[in-house]
C-alpha cells in the first residue's frame, strides 16, 4: 500500500469533504458527499453513541444509497446539522425519489464537546446552518485537524481533531478514512510524543518519531470524561464495488485501527462507530481477495487518520488542552 495522492478520503474518486466550523463555539461539522449516490453501512461498537438515519442502512432496509454523510460536534443538537445538508441537497435537485419529491438521504453521527471552554449560550441552535455550509464547501482538499467536525475535539490528554488517511493498494482499489477524534482514550503512550499508531505510519504523516521506546503493559487508565463526553466517529471508504452487507464488515474490520490508535477505545463511555461507504466505481478482480485486503486497509488507514487528525491539531485561545504541537520535543 501507498498513500494517495493527497493521504485523504478524497483520494478515493468521486467523493468531497466539506468543514465549517465556528472558533468561538469550538465546535463544527464535516460532510462527505459525492456526484452520485453512494452505497452505505454502519456498524457501532461503543456504549454511548449518537446518531440519525443509521438505522435504514441495515442489509435488509429498503434504501440501497445515501446523498451524504455527516460527522458533527455540539452532542445530540448537533443532529440537526442533518436539517441543513438536507436543505443544501434539496436546492440542488438531490434525493430518493418518491413519486414527484425528492428525498435526500443524509445519515450523521455525533460527538459530545459541549464543555470544552466555547461558548454554547445560544438562542438558535447553530448546526443546520453549519450542515448546509459544510456541504456546499464540500472539495476534494479540506483542512484537517482543528477544523469542522474536529474543531472542539478533546482526548484523555491532548486536543483530538479531524483526521484523514489514504491507500492505494496494489490490485489499483484506493480506501481512504475520516474521523473526529473526540475519545476518552490516548492517541499517545503515556506522557511521551509517540503515537500508539506508530507502526502503521506512511513516511512521516504524524511526526514521524516511531514507536515509543518503552511503555508499561499493565498500566490502568482511568477515566478522564464521564459517561456520554467522550467519542470517535469515523468514515471508511473505497471505490471498490461493495453492496450493503460486504460494507457492513467493511465498517467492523476497521474497527481495528481504532483500538490501535486509541488505548482505550470502546468503552461504555464512548460511542464509537465507524460508517463505510462505496462509490462502486471500481470491479474486484479476485472478490475474495479483494475483500481480505480491503478489510486490512480499512483498519490501517483509520489508525493513520486518527493520529494525523491528533498531529494536525493546533493551539487556540483557551484551550482545555495542550495541542500535539505544543508538547516539549522529547530526548
Amino acid at each position: 500500500m501507498r498513500p494517495g495522492t493527497r493521504n485523504l478520503i478524497t483520494d478515493v474518486p468521486g467523493l468531497r469533504v466539506g468543514n465549517a466550523d465556528d472558533a468561538v463555539l469550538r465546535s463544527g461539522t464535516t460532510v462527505l458527499t459525492a456526484y452520485a449516490p453512494f452505497a452505505a453501512a454502519v456498524h457501532v461498537m461503543g456504549g454511548a453513541p449518537g446518531t440519525r438515519e443509521t438505522d435504514l442502512l441495515a442489509p435488509d432496509k429498503l434504501v440501497e444509497a445515501v446523498d451524504a454523510i455527516f460527522l458533527s460536534g455540539g452532542s445530540a443538537f448537533g443532529l440537526s446539522a442533518g436539517d441543513g445538508v438536507m436543505a443544501g441537497l434539496r436546492a440542488m435537485g438531490r434525493g430518493f425519489a418518491v413519486g414527484e419529491m425528492r428525498v435526500p438521504i443524509v445519515p450523521g453521527a455525533i460527538v459530545f464537546d459541549l464543555l470544552n471552554g466555547g461558548d454554547k449560550g445560544w438562542t438558535d441552535n447553530p448546526y443546520p446552518a453549519l450542515g448546509r455550509t459544510a456541504l456546499e464547501a464540500a472539495a476534494h482538499d479540506f483542512a484537517i485537524g482543528t477544523a469542522g467536525a474536529g474543531m472542539g475535539a478533546m482526548t484523555a490528554r491532548l486536543k483530538g481533531g479531524l483526521g484523514s488517511a489514504s491507500a492505494v493498494l496494489e490490485s489499483g482499489i484506493t480506501v481512504g478514512a475520516l474521523v473526529v477524534v473526540n475519545a476518552l482514550g490516548s492517541a499517545t503512550v503515556g506522557e511521551s510524543r509517540h503515537f500508539w499508531a506508530a507502526p502503521w505510519e506512511m513516511g512521516a504523516e504524524f511526526g514521524g518519531l516511531g514507536p515509543a521506546r518503552d511503555f508499561d503493559p499493565g498500566f490502568e487508565p482511568n477515566p478522564a470524561k464521564r459517561l456520554g463526553e467522550a467519542t470517535t466517529i469515523a468514515i471508511v471508504a473505497t471505490d471498490a464495488r461493495l453492496g450493503k452487507p460486504a460494507l457492513q464488515r467493511l465498517a467492523t474490520a476497521a474497527h481495528d485501527g481504532m483500538a490501535r490508535a486509541l488505548v482505550p477505545s470502546h468503552t461504555p463511555f464512548d460511542g464509537d462507530l465507524v460508517f463505510a461507504v462505496s462509490t462502486g466505481a471500481r470491479e474486484m478482480a479476485d472478490p475474495n481477495l479483494d475483500v481480505f485486503a480491503l478489510g486490512h486497509a480499512a483498519a490501517s488507514c483509520l489508525a493513520r487518520a486518527i493520529a494525523r487528525g491528533v498531529h494536525a491539531a493546533a493551539p487556540m485561545p483557551g484551550d482545555l488542552q495542550h495541542s500535539w504541537r505544543s508538547l516539549a520535543e522529547d530526548g
